[in-house]
């Protein structure tokens, strides 16, 4: 190999170099998103995502199946489907998805949290913890539960009804013991695009059960936070998404789908 060779070898090199770590380092201050939280609530419950495609862009996440089917919880880069009754499984990298939130998660801060008695004290002291509130967070809180109450919904037929509707038919479980919250705090300046505050799924230490989680009770540990500044949407190439009315506030459907239904109003 002659000098100019070797000169020209090593730049490349360089220059590849530059490039994953740069990649990385942008990967891992990313939020990546498919769709939007107003498309799922109306209606838009099929996506052209795979979960193959959804795991280059993270190893720890949420969201849910096409049709809405059950809930999907992606811990240490495993992805789990949560069925109507809570029980957990792994889905085939084919499987699609409407709506999720991943990222490459990669903790900047631990918050030590007290004995947790309700999701509204969770909520509570997370926030206080948090370095900013206008910043995105992955959350991840390892413990001993007392309890969660979790849910999942059936998979639905079409034609779809909105997702207020379609929460009726939730089939709540609760756990106890040994398990994870995967979590994300969304900045309040994404009302339609994301869930403002927190969004909450539960996976069990075994695996084996898990949930959209409505209310949770737990002995005193730490919450893991990786603080997120940069956003990465992509939206539904579909006739179904670019023919939806999204100028709508949903913010009362937002909170039907949300809320314990055993919660007094």
């Amino acid at each position: 190999m002659t000098l100019s060779s070797k000169r020209l070898f090593g730049f490349f090199l360089s220059l590849c170099m530059t490039l994953i770590i740069g990649t990385g380092a942008l990967a891992g201050n990313t939020a990546f998103q498919y769709s939007t939280i107003d498309a799922l609530l109306g209606g838009l419950y099929d996506g052209e995502m795979t979960l193959k495609e959804l795991l280059y862009q993270g190893d720890f996440g949420l969201g849910t199946l096409n049709g809405v089917d059950g809930e999907l919880v992606v811990l240490d880069g495993t992805p789990y489907h949560i069925s109507a009754g809570g029980k957990a499984s792994i889905p085939s990298d084919s499987s699609k998805i409407p709506f999720a939130t991943t990222s490459f998660f990669e903790e900047d801060s631990i918050l030590k949290l007290d004995k947790i008695t309700s999701m509204k004290a969770l909520n509570t002291a997370v926030e206080k913890g948090l370095p900013s509130r206008n910043v995105f967070y992955a959350i991840r809180i390892d413990g001993q539960f007392s309890f969660v109450k979790a849910r999942a919904i059936p998979k639905q037929n079409k034609p779809y009804e909105p997702l207020a509707q379609v929460v009726k038919h939730q089939v709540v479980v609760q756990f106890s013991g040994k398990g994870t919250l995967v979590g994300y705090y969304s900045p309040p300046f994404v009302k339609g695009v994301n869930v403002p505050g927190f969004h909450w799924h539960f996976l069990t230490q075994d695996r084996t059960g898990g949930g959209h989680v409505l209310d949770c009770s737990f002995a005193p540990t730490t919450a893991r936070l990786d603080s997120l500044r940069i956003l990465t949407v992509k939206l539904p190439d579909s006739k179904e998404f670019d023919d939806m009315n999204l100028t709508d506030d949903k913010g009362e459907e937002m909170d039907a789908v949300e809320k314990d239904p055993d919660m007094k109003q």
